[in-house]
């Protein structure tokens, strides 16, 4: 579930470059790799709390284009993603101050906070968002390639909320399989929906049982002190994942790092910036191998 560490950290004074478009009937940033280059394949890009439009997320789309790929950032959460100002509002919050601050501007802004998070939360549950990941990510799979391939790789890369959705797609349930599109090797049967799937400090994650559900290859990156999965259940979900089959799947556990790290990191911050770092190289590397 979601803890404080959801809706903390920094914002990116980065630049995104990618556009803004209509895929298969969401509003989508799209992030292209270099001019002329032909994509690796696509990344689907799910993301934290605040959204398809938060700088920091497309931003971080940007980057993995520049690994050769092809990156959707769909709108999963039909335009209730949080407000940026939640990351200033949970510092304020968390920050030691005088005992003014404690009991008159700290409560102000705890209601402020909630004024947010609640509707946010009800509005993003899993049972309203989850048919809209899957619905795309079919479309994805059923439709004609964008570009030339005959062999179109699909990739789910989800970080804190859009972490459980990428576990739950990378199940890979019968019933969530379907027919490639016809110009695709293999479309005469029935395919999984992702070819690999990277996660970052997922939240909302039931250890052991979505753990033990993972069959597509995927990897994992989590910090030591994340605060929504918890030390136990990280080392639980490491000790699953890595026995099921050596070296299709991976988790990393940072020291140090905390939950948000790979996105919502401070300019200023040496620590934090290494780990993102680490964790972009984690996600590009595993992509490039399942892609190809």
């Amino acid at each position: 579930m979601s803890c404080p560490a959801c809706f903390q950290g920094g914002v990116s004074t980065s630049h995104p470059i990618g556009k803004e478009t209509t895929v298969h009937g969401l509003a989508t940033y799209v992030a292209e790799p270099e001019e002329n280059a032909t994509p690796k394949g696509i990344i689907v890009f799910i993301t934290d709390a605040f959204g398809w439009d938060f700088v920091n997320n497309r931003v971080l789309c940007d980057h993995y284009a520049k690994g050769g790929f092809l990156v959707y950032c769909p709108d999963f959460m039909n335009g209730s993603s949080m407000p940026s100002r939640a990351l200033t509002l949970m510092d304020e919050i968390m920050k030691p101050g005088s005992w003014f601050n404690a009991f008159v501007r700290k409560p102000l802004y705890v209601l402020q906070l909630l004024a947010m998070g609640l509707p946010w939360k009800y509005r993003t549950r899993y049972s309203v968002s989850q048919p809209r990941v899957f619905s795309f990510v079919k479309a994805l799979r059923t439709s004609p390639p964008p570009f030339d391939t005959n062999n179109l790789k699909i990739g789910a890369a989800g970080f804190c909320w859009g972490g459980r959705h990428t576990v739950l797609l990378a199940a890979d349930t019968p019933s969530s399989r379907v027919y490639r599109h016809e110009s695709r090797v293999n479309s005469s049967s029935l395919e999984p929906l992702i070819d690999s799937a990277f996660t970052a400090h997922p939240s909302s994650i039931e250890v052991p049982r979505d753990i033990e559900a993972i069959i597509i290859p995927t990897s994992v990156v989590v910090g030591e002190n994340d605060m929504a999965m918890g030390a136990n259940n990280i080392q639980q979900m490491k000790g699953i994942l890595e026995n099921k089959k050596v070296g299709e799947h991976e988790v990393i556990i940072i020291p140090g790092a905390k939950h948000g790290f790979s996105l919502r990191t401070h300019a200023d911050d040496k620590h934090e910036m290494e780990c993102a770092q680490q964790a972009e190289d984690q996600a590009i590397s595993w992509f490039a191998r399942w892609f190809n």
